[in-house]
């Protein structure tokens, strides 16, 4: 599938996304927003792929926010039907069953920083800097920002950087709990992938298993410690715990198919 905003591959299991916009500092305009979608439906569909690295082109911007120029002459109802897209779609990042990193190679800020957040896991290069700088615009953030900030940061944290609209630097965000891990520019995409084949080597049932489980804590509508009695339960009935059992057992390495 051929993208205008974008650049995708897949490689052993692992599919790319690269933001590509280097002129605007990949910022995230309506078109974008759309063509993530697709490729992330893209790597859904396919039983190829086993995770997702999202990142940006360069090594200046991993998304420097919306494309304020798109948005800036909007009215409420245009702005309403903007953010209920962006939320859908970052939703279904955080909600995607196969795993999600965001590869973050600088500035993630606004809505870069809302997309970072929606990824199952976060890895930033040194000169990464997150941000919700919305507040200078005389707005707040529409893609989930208030929400998933106080997730990962906790309430004080969350609301000192949204209202002042101060940027974090890689190492503080390791430190709030924001990334995972921090890493010279050139290791970034190493790191991710080195993740990737780590989750590649699992039950692709169990991975579903385990992002639906962690997805149920964040849900009131879900109640999390019953959907792990089910699907710990569910595990039994599957070709892949008979594997995994029988190769622990055997002291080999299991292989799985997913069934």
């Amino acid at each position: 599938m051929a993208f205008n905003t974008l650049l995708t591959a897949s490689n052993n299991g692992i599919y790319s996304i690269t933001i590509n916009r280097p002129d605007k500092m990949n910022a995230l305009n309506i078109e974008l927003i759309g063509e993530l979608e697709r490729a992330l439906d893209e790597a859904i569909q396919s039983d190829d792929v086993r995770g997702i690295i999202i990142t940006g082109t360069g090594d200046k911007a991993f998304a420097a926010g919306a494309d304020i120029a798109e948005f800036a002459s909007f009215r409420a109802e245009q702005a309403k039907a903007l953010a209920e897209n962006g939320h859908r779609i970052f939703n279904k990042i955080e909600q995607c069953t196969k795993p999600v990193i965001a590869a973050v190679n600088g500035f993630a800020l606004g809505g870069g920083c809302e997309l970072a957040m929606s990824c199952h896991m976060r890895i930033a290069s040194t000169h990464a800097q997150f941000g919700q700088p919305e507040v200078k615009l005389g707005v707040i953030p529409g893609y989930g920002g208030t929400q998933r900030l106080v997730r990962y940061i906790g309430r004080a944290r969350a609301t000192e950087f949204l209202l002042t609209a101060d940027m974090i630097d890689a190492g503080t965000a390791l430190q709030l709990g924001l990334v995972n891990y921090v890493t010279a520019p050139d290791q970034l995409m190493i790191k991710c992938e080195e993740i990737m084949k780590k989750v590649a080597g699992k039950s692709p049932l169990v991975v579903k298993q385990v992002l639906d489980c962690v997805d149920a804590y964040y849900h009131k509508q879900t109640d999390g410690f019953e959907l792990e009695i089910q699907e710990f339960s569910n595990c039994f009935n599957t070709d892949d715990f008979k594997e995994g059992t029988s190769a622990f057992l055997e002291k080999r390495k299991p292989s799985f198919k997913g069934t």
